[in-house]
């Protein structure tokens, strides 16, 4: 019975590489932070209330050392600037 409970963890355990999938490469430093905060600037739609609200507050998050929650919060930012108007 174990051996068909440890097969599934394996495998989700594997490596990329070994899944036979591409790597992903995430960054989670103050520059990526910079790079989301300038693309969001050049949309359209940064200025709108919610995606305003939340990107100051992931440059605040990155400003104060907190990158991951702030590149978070500036991803959100970008996704609901790029949402379009409902009516």
């Amino acid at each position: 019975m174990h051996a068909l409970i440890a097969l599934p963890v394996a495998w989700l355990m594997a490596t990329p590489a070994q899944a036979g999938g591409v790597a992903r490469i995430t960054t989670e430093s103050a520059e990526y932070c910079e790079e989301l905060a300038a693309r969001l600037s050049g949309l359209p739609k940064a200025e709108d209330p919610i995606p305003r609200a939340l990107g100051e507050e992931g440059r605040r998050l990155c400003a104060s050392g907190h990158v991951r929650s702030g590149i978070a919060r500036l991803r959100r930012a970008i996704r609901a600037a790029q949402t379009p108007n409902q009516g």
